[in-house]
């Protein structure tokens, strides 16, 4: 059942965004009528894409998603989630060992914003073993990183000196 009216964001790093990143977007537009994705900005840590590529990056990758917007954040998530009304988190499980911390997060927003519910999404057994890290390993090491994220995201990743896939 899809809730039309209903705003869900979708936050993460997304450095860079992934096939299973688009694959839990995907399925959660299914069930939400708008999403957000919430690019977080972690300070102290130095990203492998700056804020203003991961953006642009997600925002070519989701094209095909009418009603999916892709904005940078600075901050608690549940603030956000009260600035925009949105009603949902949502967040992707690749395997069991992403599930302690999670479960442990979405404890903590629900303490923050008790109105604000978690939604976890498995994403799909093909891209269990995908992660953002195995992607900046491929980049560093000259691989072929095609099979785990988006074309934007390979051509992007052709103009990155492979010393700062960190």
């Amino acid at each position: 059942m899809r809730m039309d009216r209903q705003l869900a964001l979708y936050p993460g790093s997304f450095d860079p965004f992934t096939y299973g990143h688009l694959d839990v977007l995907e399925r959660a537009f299914r069930l939400f009528g708008r999403i957000e994705v919430t690019v977080g900005i972690k300070a102290g840590r130095e990203p492998l894409f700056t804020t203003e590529e991961r953006c642009r990056l997600i925002r070519e990758c989701t094209d095909h998603l009418e009603g999916v917007s892709v904005v940078a954040h600075e901050g608690l998530i549940v603030e956000r989630a009260r600035e925009v009304g949105a009603v949902a988190l949502v967040r992707g499980l690749r395997q069991v060992s992403d599930f302690d911390a999670e479960f442990r997060m979405a404890f903590a927003n629900r303490k923050l914003h008790p109105d604000l519910e978690t939604v976890f999404l498995m994403t799909s057994e093909k891209y269990a073993l995908v992660s953002a890290t195995i992607v900046r390993d491929v980049h560093r090491w000259d691989g072929d990183a095609s099979k785990f994220v988006p074309p934007p995201v390979v051509e992007a990743l052709r103009h990155k000196p492979k010393d700062d896939a960190a």
